[in-house]
């Protein structure tokens, strides 16, 4: 049996959204064998682990979920229960230029590098993340500098990297606006009903608050792309 090549291997960072979602069927359709990660981080909407869950074993995909110490991340309102999620205020801090304190410190930094020792110790030679610098929060580990900055590091900080065979952070959505990335998921067939993108959803129920920055985003992306979220 012929080995998969690097170039056609990869890991998706898998958070049970509507983005990482897209990601996954897009690495499922272009790659040979894909991967898929999650993180429990202590976050108040876990529920996104277990539409990961679901949505990696329907599409027979491999899936690890990494614990992270839950103290790990303060001052930001996705971990911290006395902090409340913003409602409603998009428009203002985007307008004020503010980072809203759904902001998780470093995530993507650490997110990345846990990928990158899964994805280099099973010789992938590519990460997929659903980072987005259009249609979103304004979150600085999010934009295209960020991305380059941190491919930059792999190059110098690997072993593939050293070898000239550096492992690729790929970033299908990030110049894609919310309308495009649903027009773009409904194409692939993603089930949206099984993707959640809530910040703050019902304890109990699961149901999406409609309020916080991500359920805003995503409503506007399905209204402008003119498909039935659901």
């Amino acid at each position: 049996m012929k080995a998969i090549s690097p170039e056609k291997t990869a890991v998706v960072l898998l958070s049970g959204g509507l983005d990482s979602t897209t990601c996954l069927f897009l690495a499922k359709q272009n790659m040979d064998k894909v991967y898929a990660i999650s993180f429990d981080y202590g976050q108040k909407h876990s529920i996104e682990l277990k539409r990961a869950k679901k949505i990696a074993k329907s599409q027979k995909i491999e899936h690890s979920i990494i614990k992270i110490q839950t103290d790990l991340f303060q001052g930001t309102s996705l971990t911290d229960p006395k902090m409340k999620v913003p409602k409603d205020s998009l428009k203002k801090h985007l307008k004020d230029n503010t980072i809203p304190n759904t902001y998780v410190p470093g995530r993507n930094i650490l997110f990345l590098s846990f990928a990158l020792s899964f994805a280099e110790s099973r010789n992938a030679g590519r990460i997929f993340i659903g980072v987005n610098a259009l249609d979103y929060s304004g979150y600085p580990d999010c934009r295209p500098d960020f991305i380059k900055a941190y491919q930059s590091m792999v190059k110098k900080g690997t072993k593939s990297g050293s070898k000239g065979h550096s492992i690729q952070i790929i970033t299908p959505l990030i110049h894609l606006s919310k309308k495009e990335i649903v027009t773009l998921a409904s194409h692939l067939a993603v089930p949206f009903k099984d993707t959640i993108s809530c910040y703050d959803p019902n304890p109990l129920t699961g149901k999406p608050c409609g309020h916080c920055d991500s359920c805003i985003l995503r409503k506007k992306g399905f209204a402008e792309a003119e498909i039935i979220d659901g």
